[in-house]
């Protein structure tokens, strides 16, 4: 093992008087796929204490450079050294280990032998609690949350938090950054750059640069403007320069001359430097402008019903499992609805009943429904990107232009047919479609799936300011929390509406479980007295009292208070 500021290597790490213990160190770093150069890192290191997130567009090589920082890839060009074990959790590839023991199985809701039949929620869980149960110095995660929904997600956060080691994670979801994040990775263009922080704290940093660059861009500006109309101002000047007067003697005539060749000379070295200095300016490059997207959606049939979606005794299985029963919900005009529940609750269930208007399932007139999912069926694979999101499109070139460059789609790059995009770039593409179709009500099943984190947030922008219904199912809690004003979610069998944002929904849940701990320990204190007085009996028992029926009661109270504070926990 290496130290921090030492070169003493040991067989395993050992925390000294806080000083930071090195795990991974790289130097030189070069890694291509074809000819495409895909990380140049001149340097790198991981220390013990480290809490890294990995940031950048789909295809920078976030999961290459873990990768490669793992040693489970060789780098073309340079080293990676790693001091002690890590483990590896990989959204692709099976765990490292497929055994685990009870209790951990317990823990995180999966069977101790991994299987291939597991849902994807299992199979991540499953990776999670494998890799927690080495107890190595660091682990790489590569979207340790994926397939899962928001209890999975906070167990990830909570037993990541509790790790002792180095974490080095990519991820997607801003929350897990934004707790678990001491600092950020980006990779741009191959290149690194380290921010201090979480993930809100990079964006800080991000924003401040880039206003930075725009201030000392107007500035360059501004000088280079100025010398320029020095160098203008001179020149004119040198022409406006008087001739000899008419009735000026030979001697005269020769002094004005001579004074007027000596400012001329100062006038053009006056010149000369300025211009030195304008070629002397350190060049700022123009900072590229982020578009603001404002959807103007007056084409599109507007709706006079203030319920627009009505369903009642819902009733739903699937061979033994119930879905819905006596199940009701209704969506008001404008109302923005975020779905969510544990995984395999019904939430697909229930938006593919509305789609295909189930009976008792109503939907008001003029309703048109567009619909994102994952199989992404809306898409021509023989268009362009341009093409498949002008086809229906209600608004002109130049607006879907600007939408799909702030999607990453820049330049020639539109024209590029949809058979040969990446999944997160097809999701893109469909996103762009449906928010540009002329629907008035938009039905999307997990639309930030396979997004980068800029896409994540244009994507949250654009619906941020849809003017129209809107209903979803995601697991990003951020996300849900910026676009929701009411979350409707599958609990028992039924469907429940709260008005308002989901941190506002989550403040109720707290409430709610506050005053079911209150209760629950209210319970608790009064089966402890009576289980005190139980245990004066039995130790001292009146001829009227059955010592076997006392016992009985003992082990009843117990059982029941034991039951309780598992409640709590």
């Amino acid at each position: 093992m290496v130290w921090l500021k030492s070169v003493r290597i040991l067989s395993s790490p050992v925390d000294i008087g806080g000083v930071f213990i090195l795990l991974v160190e790289c130097r030189n770093l070069k890694k291509s796929y074809g000819d495409r150069l895909i990380l140049d890192i001149e340097n790198l290191c991981v220390y013990d204490q480290d809490r890294i997130g990995i940031v950048g567009v789909n295809g920078a090589g976030k999961t290459t450079l873990l990768n490669l920082l793992s040693q489970r890839i060789e780098p073309d060009e340079g080293w990676v050294k790693l001091y002690g074990k890590c483990s590896c959790i990989s959204q692709l590839e099976p765990p490292e280990e497929e055994a685990i023991q009870q209790e951990i199985a317990s823990k995180f809701k999966v069977p101790q032998i991994y299987h291939t039949s597991m849902s994807g929620g299992e199979k991540t869980r499953f990776k999670l609690a494998a890799g927690l149960s080495q107890n190595n110095t660091i682990i790489f995660a590569d979207e340790p949350t994926s397939n899962m929904d928001i209890e999975g997600i906070q167990l990830v956060e909570n037993s990541f938090a509790k790790f002792s080691g180095a974490l080095v994670l990519i991820s997607h979801d801003r929350d897990l950054l934004d707790s678990l994040c001491t600092k950020i990775i980006e990779i741009e263009e191959g290149k690194i750059k380290i921010y201090s922080g979480n993930y809100s704290e990079y964006i800080k940093q991000k924003t401040g640069e880039r206003e930075l660059a725009q201030f000392e861009y107007e500035q360059y500006v501004k000088e280079k403007k100025r010398l320029e109309r020095v160098i203008i101002s001179t020149r004119e000047k040198v022409k406006s320069m008087r001739k000899n007067p008419r009735r000026m003697g030979n001697s005269e005539a020769r002094l004005h001359k001579m004074g007027s060749q000596k400012a001329k000379a100062n006038l053009d070295r006056t010149v000369k430097n300025v211009e030195s200095r304008i070629q002397h300016l350190e060049v700022k490059e123009k900072p590229s402008k982020i578009e603001k997207i404002k959807l103007d959606i007056g084409d599109v049939q507007k709706l006079y019903n203030k319920v627009i979606i009505e369903g009642k005794e819902l009733n739903k299985s699937f061979g033994e499992k119930v879905i819905f029963k006596n199940a009701q919900f209704h969506l008001e005009k404008g109302v923005k609805a975020g779905l969510i529940g544990p995984n395999g609750c019904g939430k697909t269930t229930l938006l593919k009943m509305i789609l295909n208007q189930e009976p008792p399932i109503k939907i008001a007139p003029n309703v048109r429904i567009g619909y994102f999912s994952q199989e992404l069926s809306i898409l021509e694979e023989n268009m362009s990107i341009l093409d498949n999101v002008m086809a229906e499109s209600v608004y002109e070139e130049s607006f879907v232009r600007i939408l799909l460059a702030r999607l990453l789609f820049k330049g020639d790059s539109v024209y590029k047919k949809v058979r040969i995009l990446s999944g997160g770039e097809r999701v893109k593409v469909s996103f762009a479609k449906i928010i540009c179709s002329d629907f008035n009500l938009l039905i999307l099943d997990e639309p930030t799936n396979y997004l980068d984190l800029n896409s994540l947030e244009v994507v949250e922008e654009v619906l941020g300011e849809y003017e129209h219904s809107l209903l979803f199912v995601s697991h990003d809690r951020r996300f849900i929390n910026s676009v929701a004003n009411q979350i409707m979610t599958i609990e028992d069998h039924k469907i429940k509406t709260f008005k308002g944002s989901y941190e506002e929904y989550m403040a109720s849940r707290t409430k709610v479980r506050d005053r079911e701990k209150e209760q629950i320990e209210e319970e608790i204190l009064l089966l402890e007295t009576r289980l005190t007085e139980v245990i004066s009996r039995i130790s001292m028992p009146s001829k009227k009292d059955d010592p076997e029926l006392l016992e009985a009661e003992y082990r009843e109270i117990l059982g029941q208070i034991r039951r309780l504070k598992n409640l709590l926990e």
